[in-house]
């Protein structure tokens, strides 16, 4: 297929005005209709600080928060991934009871807002779970190494619960669309490879280990990209909860400064350009899958 070559019309050069226009004008009503007195030089010291102990630039408030949103949305993606593969296979599954539960599960999600899901789900896990689980006793007796380690990789000691609850909060909630994706992945395997793997004898494990999967999970790889760039965006709802990404930060800037434009531009421009770099990343991915097809 030969792709046409995109020309620039007359309209696309209106459309261009009038979004620099519309810019201007928002910035007319920031600067004169409103009378806020921004500035931009305090913005700098929230991201990065020199410490007081070593005199070296260190990561502050914002960048602190860019960092955490980043391991939230890593591991909530990588559980929602498990919970997501296996709620789809109780979706195809012939198993009446398996099928309810997934069922169950994703219209749970669909049907509920989730704001209200969030506080649900994260005093559920905090109250319940987290004590079962003994983090608290875990984190506490590590050595100063272990702790270092679990820092790097989740957060710090006083924050390592509420970071792992958030984590398990925000899986449950994008596990059910990671569910239906998987769902749509295996369903878009033609049937008749089925009856031939039962036909050679294949077990139900193995018509899905060297059959299905393989082809499903090429199909699925780029939906799933786009829902890891949406469990950024899903991220910030975790902030109603204290937990300190990136849009919890930015409301501890405000409040300690006042500059509200200054201080939600900035994150706005944060999340953008990791979220854009992402989608740049799934397009190449995107293309070299259409490629091998």
């Amino acid at each position: 297929m030969i792709k046409k070559k995109t020309k620039f019309r007359p309209l696309d050069a209106v459309i261009i005005l009038l979004c620099i226009g519309f810019v201007v004008y928002v910035y007319y009503r920031v600067k004169f209709g409103l009378e806020y007195k921004g500035d931009w030089s305090v913005i700098p010291r929230f991201l990065f600080r020199r410490s007081s102990e070593t005199g070296k630039l260190v990561t502050n408030y914002l960048m602190q928060g860019l960092f955490a949103t980043i391991k939230l949305s890593i591991w909530a993606t990588l559980l929602a991934l498990l919970a997501g593969f296996v709620t789809g296979l109780f979706r195809t599954s012939q198993n009446l009871f398996l099928q309810m539960v997934g069922r169950a599960y994703v219209e749970l999600i669909r049907n509920l807002p989730p704001l209200v899901l969030i506080f649900i789900f994260y005093f559920f896990v905090v109250d319940q779970i987290m004590p079962l689980l003994g983090l608290e006793e875990f984190i506490r007796t590590r050595s100063d190494t272990s702790k270092a380690i679990l820092a790097i990789l989740f957060a710090e000691e006083s924050l390592f619960v509420q970071f792992i609850s958030g984590v398990f909060t925000i899986a449950f909630f994008e596990g059910a669309y990671i569910t239906e994706i998987i769902r749509a992945g295996i369903e878009s395997i033609e049937r008749g490879q089925s009856e031939a793997a039962y036909s050679l004898g294949l077990s139900w494990f193995d018509k899905m280990r060297f059959i299905i999967l393989p082809q499903a999970v090429k199909r699925v790889l780029p939906p799933l990209a786009n829902e890891f760039i949406n469990t950024i965006k899903y991220s910030a709802i975790a902030s109603v909860v204290s937990i300190q990404e990136l849009t919890f930060m930015g409301r501890q800037v405000v409040a300690a400064t006042q500059y509200i434009f200054e201080t939600w531009i900035t994150v706005a421009v944060m999340y953008l350009v990791l979220t854009l770099t992402l989608s740049v990343l799934v397009s190449w991915v995107e293309k070299k899958m259409g490629q091998s097809d």
